[in-house]
């Protein structure tokens, strides 16, 4: 389960994304804040949409589910995700752009220190969230 707690949010001030502690992006309304959800894993799990960028899980990282440390970049809400390995450091910066009349997420990997194997897995679920209950 996600606790909203875990997360950072990044945004272009007509939507934005939540960014959990292990670097994935577990919410996000396209393409505004009150549209569908494509990614949902906040309230559900990863099963609902995520879009994770990680180490590998054959990189020797302290806590494979957790980013040694996470900071925004001064006063913006450029996110900047930081793993550690045993002997090498790479980052995630992720952000929105201001739009100019598409919905952009950003997100590069730079190896700080060394090299980190790393992957990407986006699973977008959209219409997920249209989906009405019956109780």
């Amino acid at each position: 389960m996600n606790h909203i707690e875990q997360h950072s949010l990044i945004g272009d001030m007509q939507t934005g994304a939540h960014v959990g502690d292990d670097s994935s992006l577990d919410w996000l309304c396209l393409p505004r804040f009150d549209s569908a959800a494509v990614f949902t894993a906040l309230p559900g799990t990863q099963k609902h949409g995520t879009g994770r960028i990680a180490p590998t899980s054959d990189a020797a990282v302290a806590s494979p589910t957790t980013a040694a440390e996470r900071r925004y970049r001064g006063d913006s809400l450029v996110l900047e995700p930081v793993w550690r390995t045993l002997r090498d450091t790479a980052r995630v910066t992720g952000f929105m752009p201001p739009r100019d009349g598409m919905v952009r997420v950003i997100r590069t990997v730079e190896d700080v220190a060394g090299e980190v194997p790393m992957t990407s897995a986006p699973r977008s679920r959209p219409g997920v969230s249209t989906i009405l209950a019956r109780v």
